[in-house]
């Protein structure tokens, strides 16, 4: 017997595919990245993932930068922002354990930690990130105009200590190099370089949740008397 050709299916008969939103876009590009990493979180790939064309997601994200910026928005959520809200009069503690959170969100994903560097997310989640770490500046006296200045510089420095810290994970040969650094200060010489040979093994002296909370905490009281210069 001569197979009989199937009869070709009506598009009508096929199951609707979800409606394109923002909403959707975002989450379908977040799985993306937990399953292949946000290099590969682009609009192409995307479109793939929704069955649709790149085109129709312009509509709603301008490009690849923009979308990975709506990634770090949604990623923001999950940043503890409690010590705001706390009460005590550490306030410059709980800005540090907030800031910790942060970055600790930054290094669940180390791709996401370098794009934070150049993502600007506008949505709630970074609002209310922001507002958090001003509410604690304000706790602490600091003068309105110096706390304007260093919200940003508070995110800029955990944004790019953990892209540092998540970039040396990536990098096979980072142990050795960073072993090599510190063979080369331990070993400077006296006469050429007599600070190095001072300060010694004191240079690498303290762990690393130490130095986190000093340098923080240096910045913070910087921040703190620093005036802003006049206009």
């Amino acid at each position: 017997m001569t197979p009989r050709t199937p009869a070709p299916r009506s598009r009508r008969e096929r199951p609707a595919k979800p409606a394109l939103t923002y909403e959707g876009i975002v989450a379908t590009a977040v799985r993306l990245m937990e399953a292949e990493g946000l290099q590969r979180v682009t609009m192409r790939r995307l479109a793939q993932e929704l069955d649709t064309g790149p085109a129709s997601l312009y509509v709603y994200v301008a490009g690849t930068a923009e979308l990975h910026a709506a990634i770090l928005e949604e990623r923001l959520g999950a940043v503890d922002l409690s010590p705001a809200a706390g009460v005590g009069d550490d306030w410059s503690g709980r800005l540090v354990r907030l800031l910790g959170s942060y970055m600790s969100v930054l290094f669940e994903h180390p791709s996401l930690a370098r794009s934070a560097l150049v993502a600007r997310p506008a949505g709630p989640n970074y609002l209310a990130l922001v507002e958090a770490v001003l509410a604690l500046l304000h706790e602490g006296g600091v003068p309105e105009g110096q706390a304007a200045w260093g919200v940003d510089v508070l995110l800029q420095m955990a944004t790019a200590d953990a892209a540092e810290h998540a970039s040396r994970g990536q990098v096979p040969d980072a142990e050795a190099e960073h072993g090599a650094a510190m063979a080369a200060l331990s070993g400077a010489s006296a006469e050429r370089h007599p600070r190095i040979a001072a300060l010694g093994d004191d240079l690498f002296s303290g762990a690393p949740d130490q130095r986190f909370d000093w340098a923080f905490h240096a910045v913070i009281n910087g921040i703190a008397a620093t005036p802003r210069p006049a206009r």
